[in-house]
């Protein structure tokens, strides 16, 4: 499928890397559509609007960045992705790249849910405040490198 990119023009995505969001993601409902493609900086990902070239979301595995990152996720809520078994469950977590040289961030109190199998997905909000909006990557893989 040809798509139209925020940072890469027009691209092709393969059928098996559009998700579907029914609720879309906090604050941007409206959309809930998204193809997925890997950054020229990996590990991170693109989820690209299908609809809306200019809305685009950095995200990046949380497991890579966070030791111990930990998603007790209800299954109730699964349910409404239609998850069966932990192993159609790819968890994502929304980056900021803020434009005045603070640290580049990873949301992980808000992560994004997404059933492999089925490619339909949410944004959660986990329970307690165990986990910040705002997690230094740089740090949190300079820390799982250190080992601690």
């Amino acid at each position: 499928m040809q798509i139209e990119t925020k940072g890469s023009g027009t691209i092709e995505v393969p059928e098996d890397h559009i998700i579907n969001i029914p609720s879309g993601l906090f604050g941007f409902e409206d959309y809930t559509d998204f193809a997925l493609y890997d950054s020229i900086y990996p590990p991170f990902v693109w989820m690209q609007s299908v609809k809306e070239k200019n809305l685009a979301f950095l995200m990046i595995d949380p497991f890579l960045i966070c030791d111990g990152y930990e998603t007790d996720i209800d299954d109730r809520e699964l349910q409404k992705i239609d998850v069966t078994d932990p192993s159609q469950v790819l968890v994502m977590a929304l980056v900021t790249v803020p434009g005045n040289g603070q640290p580049v961030t990873a949301n992980l109190l808000g992560p994004v849910v997404i059933n492999k199998k089925t490619r339909v997905g949410m944004q959660v909000i986990l329970n307690g405040d165990r986990w910040p909006t705002k997690f230094d990557i740089v740090e949190g893989m300079k820390s799982l490198r250190e080992g601690k």
